[in-house]
């Protein structure tokens, strides 16, 4: 049994098993329900908290988001902005720098379209000057000649030569001589005759000029070709070795005009020039001339100097050839003797094998000099080797 209060009017009563198990049951069953009722109002309560908080978070994160958002977009835009700026300033930029190279090259084009126009007219200008100045010269040149007589033209070109000759006579050639050919006793004269010496007053060369030229208002027109036959001439005569002819003639042709002309296919050492190669051609003769006579020099030096091989080779021979004769008659006079002594007198054994001894050594003395050649005796002689060779170069001497 299991007494029990009551909670209202605070008697005791008692209650089986039964009665108190069911009365548990119920108070269980009331406080459970109170209890899951509160709970359940407060897993509600809960849950509406948690779906608020999670509304709040979830728009706190939305804002957030969006205001993330909004910056990026702000940024974005700001960077396609200060984009599209750049782009804008950089093609502004380039259209600006190409404008001014363009307008630098116009400007370059027009200054060196202005320039070329300016030096046109300037060459232009000069060679009008230049011409006209020619064309004033030859004029002059013109009205000179038709005053002057043939003659006279002539005159005027030796005294150009003789002038151009005398300015540097002093420094280019102090013991030359070169004053006109007065001499006709032959029957002709050149123009002039030049000849130089060195200082031991050899000769180097010697020239014989003709100066030759016409007026244009001369009637019968000459040429080079006219002179040169008498020109050879007055060359032998005077024993001059080169001949020139100064000369003004054809003036035309092409090939006077070239400068120096040799006519060796004519005659031999002349040549036709024109006046502005007057002292141009005397330098190169000299010139050549005095090489020429270094070699000439040289040769006569060698020449003084050298040893007559050809006697010393004849006298050789000679030797060689009366040593074999004197070796044939000492040989057969010592064999006469040997016979003699080997049938009279053997006890002049020795005798006999010295004189054989002798013999031989005559014999092989001959051979000896049979074998002396002009090779084997210069051979360690260098000067005569050079000097035989030489001589076996020039071929046979007359010298004896």
């Amino acid at each position: 049994m299991h007494e029990i209060i009551c909670p209202h009017c605070e008697k005791a009563f008692k209650i089986d098993e039964a009665g108190y198990a069911d009365i548990l049951k119920q108070v269980r069953d009331s406080e459970f329900e109170q209890q899951l009722h509160e709970r359940l109002e407060l897993a509600e309560k809960d849950k509406l908290n948690a779906i608020e908080l999670a509304k709040e978070r979830v728009g706190n994160e939305m804002q957030k988001s969006a205001a993330a958002k909004d910056i990026e977009i702000q940024e974005l835009k700001a960077k396609l902005d200060s984009g599209e700026v750049s782009l804008k300033l950089a093609i502004t930029e380039a259209v600006s720098v190409i404008e001014k190279e363009r307008d630098e090259l116009q400007n370059s084009l027009k200054q060196a379209a202005l320039e070329k126009q300016l030096a046109e007219t300037s060459l232009k200008d000069k060679y009008e000057t230049q011409i006209k100045d020619r064309d004033d010269a030859i004029e002059r040149l013109r009205d000179m000649k038709a005053r002057m007589s043939t003659k006279m033209v002539g005159e005027t070109l030796e005294q150009h030569c003789e002038t151009e000759f005398n300015r540097i006579r002093a420094t280019a050639f102090p013991r030359a001589y070169f004053e006109k050919d007065n001499d006709a006793s032959t029957g002709s004269k050149g123009d002039y005759i030049f000849r130089d010496s060195d200082e031991a007053d050899t000769q180097i060369v010697s020239i014989m000029f003709e100066m030759k030229n016409e007026s244009d208002t001369t009637a019968t027109k000459k040429k080079n070709e006219d002179f040169l036959k008498e020109l050879d001439k007055d060359r032998t005569e005077k024993g001059c070795e080169y001949a020139v002819l100064v000369s003004l003639l054809e003036p035309d042709s092409e090939l006077y005009n070239t400068g120096i002309v040799d006519v060796f296919h004519r005659y031999p050492k002349m040549y036709v020039i024109r006046p502005q190669f007057f002292l141009p051609i005397i330098t190169l003769l000299r010139n050549a001339a005095m090489k020429s006579l270094e070699y000439k020099t040289e040769l006569a030096l060698v020449k003084a100097q050298n040893i007559d091989v050809t006697d010393f080779e004849n006298d050789l021979d000679k030797f060689k050839t009366a040593f074999s004769k004197n070796y044939d008659l000492a040989s057969r006079k010592f064999q006469t003797a040997i016979d003699e002594i080997d049938k009279s007198i053997n006890h002049l054994q020795k005798t006999k094998e010295a004189l054989i001894g002798t013999d031989r050594n005559l014999r092989l003395a001959n051979d000896k000099a049979q074998d002396v050649t002009v090779k084997k005796l210069t051979r360690r002689n260098p000067t005569m080797a050079a000097k035989f060779e030489e001589l076996k170069n020039q071929g046979p001497s007359d010298t004896e």
